[in-house]
């Protein structure tokens, strides 16, 4: 006799991005679907926690010459340059757009001065359908590398800090921080000082492709960021890092989150929420596909509620399973 399989109770998957509500852990990844538009006809976008945007900057920006893509073991690379419409394109389009379906909208902002970020927080006061800001002061993608603010505690507090006195209070301001650094902790609490509600780790490495028939580098700007399944592991000791040394402040965790299985590991090791990029290249139903599979593998695993499980890989090596909460 075939039996049916034991159906797991529900699981509260309930998140928050710096305080605020959010009906699912799983966002998307800013860079990786533009505004939402390309992922609209495959999944409910009002089903996931937010869309992170493309990274904006105060004009409208072509990005970096080409070639500006290339695939790598396990992943990509790119080069695309932070290409977008500027901020008042962001206003005219893109937001409206989203606010018109109720998607909500985690704006994130770019710039070469901290004045930049200042003033782009400032636009964003009063926009329709924003959740909140992610500063991304570690994009590697730039000609300057002066312009990765992250490389530096200082420079990163600097930012957040001008970004949080001029964003609308109501918003929650990430920092996005990139691994390419000795000490991703001491930036981490730099920016958690400076006012950032949270974090967001992490953004792309830097990383080369050399053609061996032409015997160049394939892409156009030369170096350009890695991400996908290779960064992973990558990801998660950041955010073990930081979640060790900072437990009580938010992190947002990305890199190469493919599957539920996947994304349980950044909530394990201390995500209370995760992004989800590379994967829609070639599943653009990805983030709603991995909040299932994060449900599903948080109700085997006993537990009741998402926020049991964050950082739960942390535990003593004598504590039991979980058990149920309700």
């Amino acid at each position: 006799m075939t039996t049916l399989p034991e159906v797991l109770p529900s699981v509260d998957m309930q998140a928050s991005i710096g305080g605020v509500p959010v009906v699912s852990p799983v966002l998307t990844a800013s860079g990786c679907s533009s505004f939402g538009r390309e992922l609209d006809p495959f999944f409910d976008l009002t089903a996931i926690g937010a869309v992170v945007t493309k990274s904006v900057q105060l004009r409208p920006r072509s990005g970096r010459a080409t070639p500006r893509m290339a695939e790598t073991p396990s992943g990509m690379i790119n080069s695309i340059g932070l290409q977008g419409p500027g901020i008042d394109g962001l206003l005219a389009d893109e937001l409206p757009w989203l606010a018109e379906r109720g998607v909500r909208s985690f704006v994130s902002i770019a710039g070469a001065r901290t004045e930049d970020f200042a003033e782009l927080a400032a636009r964003l006061r009063g926009a329709p359908g924003v959740l909140g800001i992610e500063v991304n002061i570690s994009c590697p993608n730039v000609e300057s590398r002066g312009e990765v603010f992250a490389c530096n505690p200082d420079a990163s507090a600097a930012v957040v800090a001008a970004v949080r006195e001029a964003a609308d209070p109501a918003h929650p301001v990430y920092a996005k921080l990139t691994p390419d650094v000795t000490d991703i902790v001491s930036v981490a609490r730099a920016c958690a000082d400076a006012g950032a509600n949270g974090l967001s780790m992490i953004n792309t490495l830097l990383g080369l492709v050399i053609d061996p028939d032409t015997m160049r580098p394939v892409l156009g700007g030369v170096t350009g960021g890695l991400s996908g399944p290779a960064i992973r592991p990558v990801a998660l000791r950041c955010v073990w890092q930081v979640h060790a040394a900072l437990p009580n402040v938010p992190i947002l965790g990305m890199g190469g989150i493919r599957t539920g299985l996947d994304a349980l590991q950044f909530v394990l090791a201390g995500a209370g929420a995760v992004s989800v990029g590379t994967a829609v290249f070639n599943d653009p139903s990805a983030p709603a596909r991995i909040h299932d599979e994060l449900a599903e593998a948080l109700g085997e695993r006993g537990f009741g509620r998402l926020a049991d499980a964050v950082g739960y890989a942390h535990r003593a090596p004598d504590e039991g399973p979980p058990g149920r909460h309700a």
